[in-house]
């Protein structure tokens, strides 16, 4: 026997310590995968339990114990609520809102970042911390003197009231911001004394790296104005006019309400949230852990 086949390598030999080791991090794995598998169950469920509702007689919604699956699915229901009432004209007035708004407070809140990050003006800290500070105030304060403001101008039953309203968003230049400061300033300087301008800079320079910042905004702007109730309960009267959130109202009457109804356009509604935060997901998570790093 050579000593060639006497050797060992470090990688052959397994100690008592590092077994126990390996077996403490898989039985670890094991539990936090277990866990999150878990929450996730919990976090559907609500969606599970109004996908079975949706496909039941209205008197069986609430029946328990709860039957998951209907023996007898009514999948009729998601043919009625394009009937009963106008939910195609509802859909395309939430999406043309949603789009239109969105866009605005894209391009506005990124506008007014760039500034507060990159420009420097008298009083900059002081304006920013009073735009800022608007955060705090409840809608609630401002909203007679704001539809008093919209009535005068004669947008009430308006899309335009909407838009107009919503155009802006503090939240949005304090989340954009955050993320600008980080970009660093040598950039910058950089493209300036290459002969680009402010403008420039802004569409060449700060909007291709802030893909993470303008998508996380994107999400949180489309999401509050598809969700949004009291803003169109206020200003919209026309039936041509009124959002999917108003519609769904519509399926309750005076001394019942058609749940299951409610169930099915519930999550119709659903479907292009969802579809907008797959398209976005990686750039949602991206912004969310990059924004904020620097004050």
């Amino acid at each position: 026997m050579t000593s060639r086949t006497l050797r060992t390598t470090p990688a052959q030999i397994v100690t008592p310590s590092a077994r126990s080791a390996w077996l403490r991090r898989a039985l670890r794995s094991t539990l936090t995968y277990a866990l999150l598998i878990a929450l996730a169950v919990i976090m559907l469920l609500p969606f599970i339990w109004m996908f079975s509702a949706s496909l039941k007689l209205d008197k069986d919604v609430f029946r328990f114990p709860i039957e998951w699956i209907p023996q007898n699915p009514q999948w009729s229901n998601y043919r009625t609520i394009w009937t009963r009432i106008p939910f195609l004209t509802f859909f395309y007035n939430s999406l043309k809102l949603t789009a239109i708004i969105t866009f605005l407070q894209v391009a506005t809140s990124s506008f007014a970042a760039y500034a507060f990050a990159k420009l420097e003006f008298k009083g900059k800290n002081f304006l920013f911390l009073a735009y800022i500070a608007s955060i705090a105030v409840p809608w609630q304060v401002y909203m007679i003197p704001q539809f008093i403001l919209i009535r005068e101008l004669g947008l009430v039953d308006n899309h335009m009231s909407l838009i107009l309203l919503q155009a802006f968003t503090a939240f949005g230049v304090f989340l954009l911001r955050q993320f600008f400061v980080s970009v660093p300033n040598e950039l910058l300087d950089a493209a300036r004394i290459d002969g680009l301008s402010e403008y420039g800079i802004y569409f060449r320079i700060m909007l291709p790296l802030s893909k993470p910042a303008l998508a996380t905004l994107t999400i949180f702007s489309a999401v509050f104005v598809w969700n949004d109730f009291m803003g169109p309960l206020i200003y919209l009267h026309s039936d041509s006019l009124k959002t999917i959130q108003l519609g769904l109202r519509m399926f309750i009457q005076q001394y019942s309400a058609d749940y299951s109804l409610i169930m099915a356009a519930s999550l119709v509604s659903v479907i292009p949230v969802a579809i907008l935060f797959l398209a976005f997901q990686r750039y949602f998570v991206e912004g969310i852990g990059t924004t904020g790093i620097k004050g």
